[in-house]
């Protein structure tokens, strides 16, 4: 009886420790290819436009319009009269809810691009899902501003290969920005100022926002400025190359000529 038993419970310790040895075995494979999903999905070997390089003293102001209008008509009358022309990155649900003011941004003479449809998580979403929420949003912008756009800044900035693949087929450039005022989170017209000017520098893109508290309040200090500092500001499109370029992986655009 001893021994049968001693034979069982070194037969059993022996199915248990291979059993152990298997599911170690499982748990590394699965923590390994686990790593490496995630480096894959995190590993974005292609870059948006942050920032271009450039020796001239130009610059790009850029707003995303997704919440809010009341500041927007005082932003576009404080640009005037600086005589600046911006960049506004607008969604559907906020050109369907302000149609008038979409066309008064662009009858003023700035530039109308992509936001997407519905302001989704864009590496969340699949290949068909993508096309369709850039598809919807340029067909508003077209049918309130005649024109279609060519620039697509990933809702909350987030972003993966395959969003840059999606878009560049489609003929748009993915814009991020350099300089991010911060004028989202309400901080006052003080310390937009001041994280703009500290960070500026030639080729910068810089973030604002439509319906930011203290944004307009701003920008009536800042424009003069930076204007005064030598800086020509312009939208966008007008700072980036459209062609024989490359961007580092940093977002930085060079230009290879």
């Amino acid at each position: 009886m001893y021994f049968s038993l001693k034979f069982l419970n070194r037969k059993t310790l022996f199915i248990l420790l291979a059993f152990a040895l298997m599911l170690l075995a499982f748990g590394i494979t699965a923590i390994c290819l686990n790593g490496r999903a995630e480096a894959v999905a995190g590993d974005v070997g292609q870059k948006p436009i942050y920032a271009v390089d450039t020796d001239e003293k130009r610059i790009a102001i850029s707003f995303d319009a997704t919440w809010g209008a009341e500041h927007t008509e005082t932003i576009l009358d404080i640009l005037d009269e600086n005589e600046v022309k911006t960049t506004f990155f607008l969604v559907n649900l906020w050109m369907e809810e302000f149609p008038d003011m979409v066309e008064e941004i662009a009858s003023r003479g700035h530039e109308v691009q992509l936001h997407s449809m519905s302001h989704p998580h864009f590496p969340e979403l699949s290949e068909h899902q993508m096309r369709r929420e850039l598809e919807a949003n340029n067909e508003k912008i077209q049918e309130l501003t005649g024109k279609k756009g060519t620039l697509f800044r990933p809702p909350y900035g987030d972003y993966n290969d395959a969003v840059l693949a999606t878009a560049r087929d489609m003929g748009l450039e993915v814009i991020q920005w350099s300089v991010d005022s911060l004028d989202w989170q309400g901080i006052t017209a003080s310390e937009i100022i001041q994280r703009v000017s500290n960070s500026v520098a030639p080729g910068s893109i810089v973030l604002f926002h439509n319906n930011g508290d203290y944004t307009a309040e701003a920008l009536e200090i800042l424009l003069p400025q930076l204007l005064e500092e030598g800086y020509e500001i312009v939208p966008v499109s007008s700072l980036i190359y459209t062609e024989n370029y490359t961007v580092d992986q940093n977002g930085i655009q060079h230009s290879n000529d």
